[in-house]
């Protein structure tokens, strides 16, 4: 009963919050007419279902939520499995081709099988606190409390007997004159990222530098100074090599290794807001490369490649979280966000144009939603995507996400344009989250 009176007080406290903060929504700035048709009722029965209010028996850990859809019908969605942790928060979440795994405060990775998401055990290490895991085919790098990083082998799927590849930095040996390690990050590492070309692991830390590992040779080749506040985030285009970072001073920067040396120059600054950026997500395809940062205003601004010059230039923002924006992942035209304030939004991009609409807003989590994950189920006509959330109220949930194609959505949208009612502009001011405040004020971060 203590359990769930904290759940239910939590829920309390953020639907005070919202009832505090009257924002109307409006979608990317380039597009400037609001549409409220895209933000559908949170109270539903569908809620109640996916968290379910009683202790959830061992042997049936799993809770199907019906059907929902967006009011304009281009997107359907349902939770699959909702299952509670008593580990403590889940804080990062990756996808191999065969496991979900997912790290938190303790020092067990726990391994789900894609796509019924059946347990198939757990990784242990010798430090909790894994802040961010990477699975790259089929090894797998996890950070840890200890600062340091482990990369496992996890290519025997049979009763998943993962086997630790390496300890990065390694440990100095005992023959050698002692030196002081210079190599090992003097914070968390608070995210990573692996450049498939180059075989290189970065990794990102609250110490406010970001460090380029040589897997293979099993080395640090660079470290260097990244931002001004803790890096948050990393992002790597696969395509020409440049890392992308955030960080809580307010900034995007994007590096350029120089080629034939193991340093990194930064070729550009991107500053459109004055609020910590928490999450980045890169989509490239043949209709251009997109850049998207998640603030604790609550706002994801993203900004656009000129194919020419290769110059990010700002593109407008997207709105609809009221709280901050923790989490960010794209795939194809769709960019889907996880925010503080317990939803996570389904964003479309429509071709040919920087326009943005908002799909579907899925709630179902009773705290912030802390990290996501994405993989593609099937892609025809019809887009199927299995998500994967974690959230501070100690769930982790599986939903299966369908989109339609975007004729289909026009015509739905037309029908609703025509029953559209008042449009409401959006203030230019941001909003910050409270609770975030609080904890800045305190120190304390996600």
């Amino acid at each position: 009963m203590e359990e769930f009176h904290v759940k239910q007080t939590l829920r309390s406290f953020m639907d005070e919050e919202r009832k505090n903060i009257n924002l109307p929504r409006r979608l990317s700035l380039g597009n400037h007419k609001s549409d409220s048709r895209y933000t559908p009722a949170r109270t539903s029965s569908a809620s109640a279902t996916s968290f379910p209010l009683w202790p959830m028996s061992p042997d049936t850990p799993w809770t199907l939520s019906p059907v929902r859809t967006s009011p304009t019908v281009p997107l359907l969605y349902h939770c699959l499995v909702s299952l509670h942790r008593h580990e403590g928060n889940i804080f990062s979440i990756t996808v191999s081709k065969d496991f979900i795994f997912t790290g938190s405060k303790s020092s067990r990775i726990h391994a789900w099988k894609k796509p019924d998401c059946t347990e198939m055990g757990y990784i242990k290490a010798k430090s909790g606190e894994i802040r961010t895991i990477l699975a790259y085919e089929r090894v797998l790098f996890t950070t840890h409390g200890d600062r340091k990083i482990r990369v496992w082998d996890v290519s025997l799927t049979e009763n998943f007997r993962p086997k630790k590849i390496t300890t990065l930095p390694r440990r100095s040996s005992f023959l050698l004159y002692p030196r002081k390690n210079d190599y090992q990050h003097k914070d968390y590492i608070s995210c990573i990222a692996y450049n498939n070309t180059d075989k290189l692991l970065y990794t990102g830390s609250w110490d406010k530098t970001v460090k380029a590992w040589k897997v293979s040779k099993k080395e640090c080749i660079d470290s260097f100074v990244a931002h001004e506040g803790l890096v948050n985030a990393i992002e790597i285009n696969q395509e020409d090599g440049c890392v992308f970072t955030c960080s809580s001073d307010g900034t995007v920067k994007i590096w350029r290794r120089v080629f034939a040396e193991s340093s990194h120059i930064l070729t550009m600054t991107l500053k459109f807001q004055l609020s910590p950026v928490n999450a980045l997500a890169l989509s490239s395809s043949l209709s251009g490369c997109f850049l998207y940062s998640g603030s604790s205003d609550g706002l994801i601004n993203f900004w656009e490649k000129e194919k020419m010059s290769g110059r990010f230039n700002h593109g407008g923002f997207l709105q609809g979280h009221h709280f901050s924006v923790l989490c960010l992942v794209a795939i194809g035209d769709l960019v889907l966000s996880g925010s503080e304030d317990a939803t996570i939004r389904v964003w479309r991009r429509e071709e040919g144009n920087t326009f943005h609409s908002c799909l579907a807003v899925m709630d179902g989590h009773h705290g912030p939603v802390r990290c996501l994950a994405v993989s593609l189920e099937m892609e025809d006509t019809v887009m199927g995507l299995l998500v994967y959330s974690a959230s501070l109220d100690q769930t982790f949930k599986v939903w299966r996400v369908k989109v339609y194609p975007t004729e289909k959505a026009n015509q739905e949208n037309s029908v609703a344009n025509s029953q559209q009612s008042e449009i409401v502009e959006c203030p230019m001011s941001p909003v910050l989250s409270p609770s975030w405040v609080e904890k800045k004020l305190q120190g304390s971060y996600f």
